[in-house]
């Protein structure tokens, strides 16, 4: 790994982002807590949407048990590094955020549903931060499959961000785009506290709903 150090609060440009590697990280166990397998086939009625809201531990669990969500997993997304690893994320050197992939079920859960969800479980104006938790990493985004997931999540993060200001909170930072490519986790980090119960979770919500 470069010795460069990356600012916690920019971005990195291309000509100073780490190099990566062409092996991916591929997921070697189903889930946890579903026993589902994290890599596609999915069922062919399902569709993917990709959520950053800080730590991905925390995340990853509120939507795994969200009925109607299919599976989950972890990963990186966002940056501009192929195939990065926990620690080059964490340097700020790839660019690239912590997000969780839903793979869910239409019939069963609308994406609204999980909007409101991404909306109501952490604070959307923090910029590169999410708490106590500091980086590029843990910047908030939703990354769509679809422009119909697109169109509604800009529709949402404005309806929110009124709900927001009468609450004294700040401007929306949140990421909205069509979804980059996805990158997962190493297997340590998918369903961490299906595995640790009692592992760390940062996410809170402004108490601001939908």
């Amino acid at each position: 790994m470069s010795n460069t150090q990356f600012s916690e609060l920019h971005l990195p440009t291309s000509e100073q982002a780490l190099l990566g590697r062409k092996e991916p990280i591929i997921p070697s166990s189903p889930h946890v807590a579903t026993g589902r397998n994290l890599v596609p086939p999915f069922p062919e009625q399902m569709q993917l949407i990709y959520f950053g809201l800080g730590c991905f531990w925390g995340a990853e669990r509120l939507f795994w048990q969200l009925p109607g969500v299919w599976v989950t997993a972890v990963g990186y997304a966002g940056g501009l590094t192929p195939n990065p690893v926990y620690e080059e994320v964490c340097s700020g050197g790839t660019g690239h955020t912590e997000v969780v992939m839903v793979v869910f079920d239409p019939e069963v859960i609308e994406v609204y549903q999980l909007l409101a969800c991404f909306w109501q479980s952490h604070n959307p104006t923090q910029g590169m931060r999410q708490g106590n938790d500091v980086g590029t990493q843990y910047r908030s985004t939703i990354y769509c499959a679809n422009t119909e997931q697109l169109a509604l999540a800009k529709s949402t993060a404005n309806q929110f961000a009124q709900t927001l200001v009468k609450m004294g909170y700040g401007e929306i930072t949140t990421e909205i785009t069509m979804a980059p490519k996805f990158y997962y986790a190493e297997d340590y980090h998918q369903q961490y506290l299906a595995k640790n119960p009692n592992g760390y979770c940062g996410l809170k919500g402004t108490g601001c709903h939908l």
